[in-house]
Order: C-alpha cells, then structure tokens, then sequence
C-alpha cells in the first residue's frame, strides 16, 4: 500500500539512529556549555561579566575607577557587558547545537528559533 507519504524504512531508520546519536552527545555537549567561560565586555573595557555557555551568570569585575565614577555609570558599564556576554554565551550555545544536529531545524526554547 504504497502512497500514504511516508518515507521507506531505510529513512526511517537513518531518522531514528541519527537522532539516538545526537541524544547520546547531547549531555557531553550540557557538560561542555557549563564548563565554559564566556566574557562580555562594556565599551569602555571596564566592566566584564562571564557567563557559562549555558548562560549561567559567573562572575562580574568591575574596575575599581568605574565605580567612583558612580552609580549610572556603574550601571550603564555593568549592564553593556552583560548584555555582549549573552549574545556571545547565545551565539556559542547556538552553534553547538547546531553542530550537534547536523543543520536540522529544531526549534529550541530560549535559543530564537
């Protein structure tokens, strides 16, 4: 009964293995994400912030200048590094992923897909 639109068992199959394998490299990748540390810096450099590949925040530096400068300045700093930091942990994160999979067009949560 051939014409219901489905592929033969050969694809099927492939389907199937290629998607145990990215299962399989799926928490060696999570593992890989968490131990990373990604900078972000403000324009000026005075301000850093790291997050983990997951996007964990880690750590933040402030350069001691900055902060007698006050408290907008401190902010504004703070919030650029942190904000080139996500784009950077994001961007990395994205083509993981995207490598794990092949190219597939999977759609992940918090990714902007």
């Amino acid at each position: 009964m051939a014409g219901f639109g489905l592929p033969n068992f050969g694809q099927l199959t492939e389907a199937f293995k290629k998607a145990q394998e990215i299962q399989q490299n799926a928490q060696a990748l999570q593992d890989e994400l968490d131990g990373m540390e990604i900078e972000g810096k403000s324009n000026d450099g005075r301000a850093s912030v790291w997050l983990s590949g997951n996007q964990q925040p880690l750590r933040v530096r402030l350069d001691p200048a900055l902060l007698q400068e006050g408290q907008q300045a401190s902010e504004t700093a703070t919030l650029e590094a942190l904000q080139a930091a996500y784009e950077q942990s994001t961007a990395t994160m994205k083509g993981r992923m995207e490598e794990l999979t092949g190219g597939l067009n999977i759609n992940l949560p918090g990714m902007g897909g």
